[in-house]
């Protein structure tokens, strides 16, 4: 079985932001210029039902906010010739359900669902009665292409990072492994995270032991379950997987409490800011910093969704086919990449 390299991947994600860019500025400057009619561009509407927008609440086991999703929409819609409208599901099927009836009585073109519940089925009936396009986002909508993360793909890349620094610089020491974080939550898929680095750290190092450590959400629960895993095993180099970034700094600060900082490689999931901080903040993937213990985390681009999501339904709207599903390209972000995938221009 192969798996996705950790390696970096190349400026594919931003080259394509800037082609999306620059095809909506030539084709506004064209109008202004009279080569084309302004009739010719369209400008279709497009509505946005986000999961939820609730203050400080995050989405999909990362430490990114429905906020950040929406606003992503908002500046990828720039290069398009599209009037967003939005909507916020608020995690409540009844909501979800009148926000489409709100979208229809609208006339939107196209809708994007971005909801997990039972709703999804009966909003798609209403959505294609009224001849409104459905694209869903993270979640299935019966009929609609799907946009989504891929946890087990993230896990996977995880696993293999720990696995490749482990032969590289503990070959043949004693090795344990952990994984640690929000493993019951299975509503954001937490466990398939989970499962991915399981088995590319079988595949890769199949004598290393695989302990988990459920937080149930609360960070604050790593320092007592990792202080009891640490003081049962004294020695040994420890490769420690955290399936968020929250996660991975109270690894980081218990790893440290115990002095065991030199036996320690922590691999996290998320890249929000947290981890790779704005223009001010502390950075633990940084340049500077590569002395940190935390070696990578898995880029899951939640903050830059309608980049990847509005030429999806510009394709739909065109009447293109799409792919029935096209899942984030997840890639590990290190202090060797970061400033290519997360430009300091980009960190305000």
């Amino acid at each position: 079985m192969k798996y996705p390299a950790p390696a970096f991947s190349p400026r594919g994600r931003r080259r394509s932001h800037v082609r999306e860019l620059v095809a909506g500025l030539a084709a506004l400057l064209a109008v202004l210029a009279g080569l084309v009619p302004a009739a010719a561009q369209r400008q279709y509407v497009v509505a946005f039902a986000n999961l939820t927008e609730e203050p400080g609440v995050t989405v999909e086991g990362t430490g990114f906010t429905g906020r950040e999703i929406r606003e992503s929409f908002v500046l990828a819609a720039r290069a398009h010739p599209v009037e967003m409208v939005f909507y916020d599901n608020r995690r409540d099927d009844a909501r979800a359900l009148q926000n489409a009836d709100a979208a229809i009585a609208r006339k939107v073109d196209l809708y994007i669902q971005y909801h997990q519940g039972a709703a999804n089925a009966a909003i798609a009936e209403k959505l294609r009665a009224a001849g409104v396009k459905v694209l869903a986002l993270n979640y299935p909508v019966p009929g609609a292409p799907l946009y989504t993360v891929d946890n087990l793909a993230a896990g996977r890349v995880a696993g293999q990072a720990l696995a490749q620094f482990a032969l590289r610089s503990w070959r043949g020491q004693p090795t344990a492994a952990v994984i640690a974080g929000n493993l019951s939550d299975a509503a954001d898929r937490v466990p398939e995270r989970a499962q991915g680095v399981t088995e590319a750290l079988a595949q890769r190092l199949p004598a290393v032991k695989v302990s988990s450590l459920d937080t149930h959400g609360n960070p604050a629960q790593v320092g007592p379950l990792l202080g009891k895993f640490l003081a049962a095993h004294p020695s040994g180099k420890l490769l420690l997987a955290a399936t968020d970034d929250a996660t991975a700094l109270a690894v980081k600060s218990a790893v440290e409490a115990a002095g065991r900082v030199h036996d320690a490689a922590i691999v996290s999931h998320g890249v929000d800011r947290t981890i790779h901080g704005g223009m001010n903040d502390r950075k633990e993937i940084d340049p500077a910093n590569r002395g940190s213990i935390v070696i990578g985390s898995v880029a899951f681009y939640l903050d830059r969704c309608g980049y990847e999501v509005l030429p999806l339904a510009m394709r739909m709207l065109r009447g293109e086919s799409v792919p029935a599903r096209v899942a984030t390209r997840h890639v590990l972000v290190t202090a060797a990449n970061v400033f290519i995938e997360y430009p300091p221009y980009d960190m305000n």
